[in-house]
């Protein structure tokens, strides 16, 4: 048997569970892994809720999660490139928060040595999603670029990959997170009124574009104040204004390829994956109450 978390109606935190299931079994070009980590996004709790039906609706029981790490413990008919044992990470669209979760073979790539569980089952997604994002904005080294929501999961890597492509970044972030952006390699500014004037003050010659990453109204009219081309911003959040007022939405490209990329990254040093907690299948509504009070520096993780 094997365990999986699970919601059966729309809501809160508290329909999350924990339900007993058959472990999957690999097709062919497939193969099954034992997972030892799984990333949280903030997206997990928009579909819990409901709020993402009218984009992607739910099959109840539903699962959850969208990033995964642990062992390859089965195999398809042809795979060869992860034996049984391989230590991977990958994705598993809304089916990743499980003891065993069944993909393709081209969705994992070989977890770095170095790279704790979970380090590696939080790097999927998010890393994924800040990657793409840049290449749809068009990021050029020498280039100044705004990220929103510096501090978060994505924001945490769209710095980083902004940093590691020879752009000077500005972050916005509370101010208890500033220590933590300049970490990373970012100028931090904080929210609240005089926003743009702090922006201006940072980046003097201008902001070639902007990703944000939280659904923000401010966030989205300072951005559209600062950055000379509209066509050079871009929102991964769920938010309606954006689209009122012309921002594009972007989705992830996830490929082995920049999958593989991102893990080079971390294996050079270029690249942290910061955790701010891990928690157990059963503490499922705890951290979506953690996720949903918006002060996750860096990213959550399941560890099995």
């Amino acid at each position: 048997m094997s365990r999986a978390v699970v919601f059966r109606e729309y809501g809160g935190p508290e329909v999350l569970h924990v339900i007993d299931v058959e472990a999957p079994t690999p097709g062919p070009g497939q193969l099954r892994v034992r997972v030892k980590a799984a990333g949280i996004q903030p997206f997990d709790c928009l579909f819990r809720s409901g709020a993402a039906q009218q984009w992607v609706p739910a099959t109840f029981p539903q699962r959850l999660g969208n990033e995964l790490a642990g062992v390859v413990d089965a195999l398809g008919e042809g795979v060869t490139a992860f034996p049984v044992g391989t230590e991977v990470l990958g994705w598993a669209m809304l089916g990743s928060i499980a003891d065993h979760v069944v993909v393709s073979a081209h969705e994992v790539v070989a977890k770095p040595a170095a790279m704790s569980w979970a380090e590696a089952g939080a790097l999927s997604a998010s890393g994924q999603t800040a990657s793409t994002a840049w290449e749809r904005l068009g990021l050029r080294e020498g280039e100044t670029v705004l990220v929103h929501a510096a501090a978060g999961g994505v924001g945490s890597f769209a710095v980083q990959l902004a940093r590691a492509s020879g752009a000077h970044v500005i972050g916005t972030a509370s101010e208890r997170n500033h220590d933590y952006v300049r970490s990373l390699g970012a100028t931090p500014v904080r929210y609240g009124d005089g926003l743009v004037e702090r922006i201006r003050a940072a980046a003097p010659r201008g902001v070639d574009a902007a990703l944000v990453a939280v659904a923000s109204d401010e966030a989205l009219y300072a951005s559209l104040d600062v950055v000379r081309d509209k066509n050079r911003i871009g929102t991964v959040a769920f938010h309606p204004l954006a689209s009122q007022l012309g921002v594009a939405r972007l989705s992830t490209d996830r490929s082995a390829a920049r999958l593989s990329a991102l893990t080079a990254l971390y294996a050079d040093g270029r690249l942290r994956i910061s955790i701010q907690h891990s928690y157990r299948f059963d503490q499922a509504a705890e951290a979506h109450r953690v996720i949903e009070d918006g002060h996750v520096r860096g990213k959550i993780v399941f560890v099995a």
